[in-house]
């Protein structure tokens, strides 16, 4: 114990080496823990008590095939089902495109029953269900537009011939997309489009958790030989099929992840390599004084571990600071809602600054303590 000062001494004698190798690797382990914590959110998405009671029913074939309107009362009947509401994307444009967010036309009727944890002052609800061109919108939507109750909101059609002229009835908080999207009246964009009688999908809530593989079982059934079949499966389900379309992102963000971890390994262990080459004398004189192999293979590591962990520190903790004070939704356009980067990261960044730190000093640092005393000196000398 009384020799863990001498790490930190050696570390500190080119500290423009220093600065250069903590920074890379802080850069570095920025990117990792961003990186997976982006995977984690995608493999877990936002999950309430009210979201193991919820299902959607979607067209069997693919997503973007719409689904008749009629199915709604069909649903309504099946055993087990306390609401449902149908949805539908409708992908408009707000002043520029760039300016993208969730927005859906939705049946109101039992909208807020299928919904119960958007959160929202109830006469707002009531504005919003007595308005048929009303709408309401999360409080990260809102807060990214800078709208306040009563706006009035123009979207521009780009998948449907239709621009709606809304007014904003009401903010709401948390719910399934941590209050990201905006919902209007479905009515109103059935009549825009000319009474087209489809939509997207149907969210329906279950009375208990052990009605919903029933309820997922009895409705696709009875679309099951319509020309119009259904898939229906939980919420979760849903939003992590959703994401697949995507790609495979757990192999991509795993593998990029795997090579910006092997270049840190590489820089740093060519820090360490020019490191102990310039100390062999000294290694030498430690040995002729009584220090033992595994005193100085420890000495090392412990210079190298120390470096990499300081990189992994400032990185994950400047990673954990950045996007808690970030406006992430507004940045992505909505993709991402948050970046929550756990204690958990955090141990696992360490971790992994730990690891580099050893894979980058243990070939030079064996190496070093190996050599006899003699032969260190006679080298440099």
């Amino acid at each position: 114990m009384k020799f863990l000062w001498l790490p930190f001494r050696n570390v500190m004698r080119n500290r423009r080496r220093t600065v250069l190798t903590v920074s890379s690797t802080a850069v570095s382990l920025f990117l990792v823990t961003t990186l997976l914590t982006v995977l984690h959110e995608f493999q877990n998405p936002t999950q309430t008590p009210e979201s193991a009671l919820r299902l959607i029913t979607r067209h069997k074939v693919s997503l973007f095939n719409a689904i008749p309107i009629a199915y709604l009362e069909k649903i309504k009947k099946v055993e087990g089902v306390e609401a449902v509401c149908g949805s539908m994307w409708f992908g408009g444009v707000y002043k520029d495109p760039s300016n993208f967010f969730a927005q859906f036309s939705v049946n109101t009727e039992q909208f807020f029953q299928v919904y119960p944890d958007l959160l929202m002052p109830e006469d707002q609800k009531e504005a919003f269900l007595k308005d048929r061109t009303g709408a309401i919108a999360g409080n990260t939507v809102a807060e990214r537009f800078k709208w306040k109750v009563g706006e009035r909101i123009h979207l521009k059609g780009a998948l449907f011939q239709m621009d709606p002229e809304l007014t904003l009835r009401g903010i709401y908080e948390k719910g399934p997309d941590d209050g990201g999207s905006l919902y209007f009246h479905w009515e109103y964009f059935n009549e825009g489009m000319h009474n087209a009688g489809f939509t997207g999908t149907y969210a329906i809530r279950a009375r208990t958790a052990e009605d919903v593989p029933r309820i997922a079982a009895k409705v696709d059934a009875l679309f099951q030989n319509s020309s119009v079949p259904t898939k229906t499966e939980t919420e979760k389900a849903f939003v992590l099929g959703f994401i697949s379309m995507l790609g495979n992102v757990q192999l991509l963000i795993t593998s990029i992840c795997s090579v910006v971890i092997f270049t840190i390994v590489l820089v740093a262990a060519n820090t360490m390599a020019m490191s102990i080459r310039e100390r062999v004398r000294e290694i030498g004189i430690l040995k002729a004084v009584g220090f033992q192999s595994r005193q100085v293979l420890f000495l090392l590591l412990g210079e190298s571990i120390f470096l990499s962990v300081s990189g992994a520190l400032i990185g994950s903790l400047g990673a954990r600071f950045i996007f808690s004070n970030l406006n992430l939704p507004a940045l992505t356009g909505g993709f991402l809602q948050r970046v929550d980067i756990t204690p958990l990261m955090l141990l696992i960044c360490l971790g992994i600054g730990i690891l580099v730190g050893i894979l980058a000093a243990g070939i030079p640092a064996w190496n070093a303590s190996q050599r006899p005393a003699a032969d260190a000196l006679r080298r440099v000398a």
